[in-house]
C-alpha cells in the first residue's frame, strides 16, 4: 500500500495518441513528510500520519507535534497500513514523494464534495417533480407524499430536501495520465472530488518509495545550525 496527500488544482483536458481529448484533474500531490508512526502497542491500532502544505501561526500543541518538523497545513492517518508495508522502514521526517507512483496505474481518490447548501428533492436526489398543468400552481418541484396516516411518522430515510454536498467522498479506478516530478504534479483522468485548493488522499497499491532527502528543510536547517555551532566551539 502506498499514499500521498494532494491539493486539487483544476480541472484541464489532454489528447492521447489517437488525437482523442479525455478530461483530467490537475493535482499537486506532495512532497510529504511522516511526521508520527502509531503501533498497536502505544495507540491500539496501526497508522501513518502524513503532513502536507504550509501554515503560518499554528498551535502550540501543534508545533510540539511537529518539533523539528516543517509548519504543515494538513495532518492526516493512513490507517491499515500494514498490508504491503513494512512500518520499520519508516521513521519520522522521512519525505514521500510521487516517485512512488507510476504512469498508467490505478489510484482511489478520498476528498470533500463542495457544499451546495440546502437543496430540494429536484436537485438533491433527481425526483422529476409534480406536472406542470392546470391546478397544479406552485407544485412543479414539490416532493409529494411523505408517509401514511397509517404508519405515522415519516420513516427513516426517506428522501427529503436538505443539506447537499460537503461530505467526504471516494473515487476508484482513477487512472494516472501524467506524473510531473519537477512540479510535483499528477494528471488524473475524471473528475475528483472538491473544489479548487482542497486537500484530497490518494491511495494506490504496491510498494511505497522513500525518498533520499531523510529529513524535512527545517531539520536540515536545524542541523546545518548545530553543526555550525560545533565549528565556532571547537
Amino acid at each position: 500500500m502506498k499514499f500521498i496527500l494532494g491539493k486539487k488544482i483544476e480541472m484541464s483536458q489532454m489528447f492521447d495518441k489517437e488525437g482523442n481529448v479525455m478530461p483530467v484533474t490537475k493535482v499537486q500531490a506532495g512532497p510529504c513528510a511522516v511526521t508520527q508512526i502509531k503501533n498497536q502497542e502505544t495507540d491500539g491500532y496501526v497508522a501513518v500520519q502524513l503532513g502536507f502544505g504550509q501554515k503560518k501561526n499554528l498551535s502550540k500543541a501543534v508545533k510540539g507535534h511537529l518539533k523539528n518538523l516543517n509548519d504543515f497545513r494538513w495532518l492526516r492517518e493512513f490507517k491499515n497500513v500494514g498490508t504491503g508495508l513494512d512500518l520499520s522502514t519508516l521513521k519520522r521526517g522521512d519525505q514521500i514523494t510521487l516517485e512512488t507512483f507510476s504512469e498508467g496505474e490505478k489510484i482511489t481518490v478520498t476528498g470533500v464534495s463542495k457544499g451546495k447548501g440546502f437543496q430540494g428533492v429536484v436537485r438533491r436526489h433527481g425526483f422529476h417533480g409534480g406536472p406542470a398543468s392546470h391546478g397544479h400552481k406552485d407544485q412543479e418541484r414539490m416532493p409529494g407524499s411523505i408517509g401514511s396516516k397509517r404508519t405515522g411518522s415519516v420513516a427513516k430515510g426517506k428522501r427529503m430536501a436538505g443539506h447537499m454536498g460537503n461530505e467526504q467522498t471516494t473515487v476508484k479506478n482513477l487512472e494516472i495520465i501524467k506524473i510531473d516530478l519537477e512540479n510535483n504534479t499528477l494528471y488524473l483522468k475524471g473528475a475528483v472530488p472538491g473544489r479548487r485548493g482542497s486537500l484530497v488522499e490518494i491511495v494506490g497499491e504496491g510498494e511505497i518509495k522513500i525518498s533520499d532527502k531523510q529529513l524535512a528543510a527545517s531539520d536540515k536547517e536545524n542541523k546545518n545550525a548545530e553543526e555550525t555551532t560545533e565549528t565556532k566551539t571547537e
